[in-house]
């Protein structure tokens, strides 16, 4: 009589999807303290240590805004604090996570224009040059795009697209959704002439979901004074040096947090932003390299189709004839790894792998594992060890 086939999913359980990404240890015993005093002592400390290193963590002189919301949070404070009712703006898309901020614009009132790169490709800089160069009356008020769309893991070239707008001497606003690369790819808001970067607490960053961050340059912050569509809750102003610390987040504190991203921070200058980037790029590889070698017809590709493009955070991995959410749930139920869904149109046909914030090589090699041995219980096709050929890349 045959042996049940046992099931290996107890013991810890393994997250790795692209956020919300796992919580350092450090950062959870950071929160779990009763709620202080919010208006003197150690709350108003962290609260401008935070405000003091938030610009150097993404290369910016310019003013860091923390406010008590999601990406889509951010999203909306950047729009309503540089645009009016009526601005038209072009989306430049690579996934899905533009063309989603393009919607929320458009529900805004604004004009949105929606650029799409060929699938498995970045946006392409040339095209975006071209379609400002065609606006000869300059009625185009923001470039919207991401840095690395969490959907597709495709990264998009922004020192290349911030040259193409200028070499039109277009005045249009850059503005870059960096949700998924602030503390896991190299970002330089001033040398690349980003105008707005916006990010939030629950991916490279290693906190949990809840605060959203704005960047703000120069020319956003010219762009303020005659932004129709500033709200109370989200306007910049008040919330900028405020005489009172409660004021930096339009009412009450978010207290845990706080002390949680303060540490958070204080671990990524611990390892160096310099060594956190090489990390993250180590993983990708491997990553990379294990779907190479895992490649057969019929079987797993990169959807990101140019390595160049191919981001460091998040790897979306195309499944051919393999049943994606039969891998997944293999993975999660039997084994114990939670993969990332694919989503809308990667749905059912793709999903993805998150190495971003506190992830080691073992925790990875790990997740690596659980995915060929999905493979090899739906006997796929196969091309090789994938995680042999990721232990290599390490090595």
């Amino acid at each position: 009589m045959t042996s049940p086939s046992p099931n290996l999913s107890h013991g810890p359980d393994t997250v790795a999807i692209p956020g919300p990404s796992i919580v350092p240890p450090r950062v959870l015993t950071a929160m779990a303290r009763p709620m202080p005093d919010i208006y003197e002592g150690d709350l108003i400390d962290t609260s401008l240590e935070v405000a003091a290193t938030l610009p150097g963590l993404v290369g910016t002189s310019g003013a860091a805004f923390v406010a008590i919301a999601n990406g889509h949070g951010g999203w909306e404070m950047a729009l309503t604090n540089t645009l009016s009712r009526g601005d038209r703006v072009l989306v430049a898309d690579c996934g899905l996570f533009a063309t989603a901020w393009g919607d929320l614009a458009r529900a805004l009132g604004l004009d949105v224009e929606l650029l799409r790169a060929d699938d498995g490709r970045a946006v392409d800089p040339v095209q975006i040059g071209e379609y400002l160069a065609a606006d000869t009356l300059r009625s185009i008020k923001a470039v919207l795009l991401v840095h690395v769309d969490t959907a597709s893991s495709i990264r998009n070239d922004l020192p290349a697209i911030r040259a193409a707008i200028d070499a039109t001497g277009h005045p249009a606003l850059l503005m870059v959704d960096a949700i998924a690369s602030i503390g896991c790819e190299p970002y330089r808001m001033d040398e690349w002439g980003i105008d707005v970067t916006i990010s939030a607490s629950q991916k490279g960053l290693m906190t949990p979901p809840g605060l959203a961050f704005v960047w703000a340059g120069d020319r956003a912050w010219e762009a303020h004074d005659q932004a129709g569509l500033r709200t109370p809750y989200w306007d910049w102003l008040p919330r900028h040096d405020p005489p009172a610390n409660y004021l930096r987040y339009c009412g009450t504190p978010p207290v845990s947090h706080l002390f949680a991203v303060r540490e958070a921070l204080a671990m990524i200058a611990e390892e160096g932003i310099d060594q956190v980037w090489a990390r993250h790029a180590a993983l990708a590889r491997a990553v990379q390299a294990a779907v190479d070698a895992w490649a057969a017809p019929g079987g797993l590709t990169l959807w990101a189709r140019e390595p160049a493009e191919r981001a460091n955070s998040v790897t979306t991995i195309y499944t051919g004839a393999v049943d994606a959410d039969l891998l997944r749930q293999i993975a999660r139920a039997e084994l114990g790894v939670t993969l990332g869904i694919g989503l809308r149109a990667f749905a059912g046909n793709s999903f993805r792998i998150g190495h971003m914030g506190f992830v080691s090589a073992a925790s990875l090699l790990g997740v690596l594992g659980v995915v060929e041995t999905a493979l090899l219980r739906l006997d796929a096709p196969l091309g090789a060890s994938g995680v042999a050929a990721a232990a290599a890349a390490l090595a």
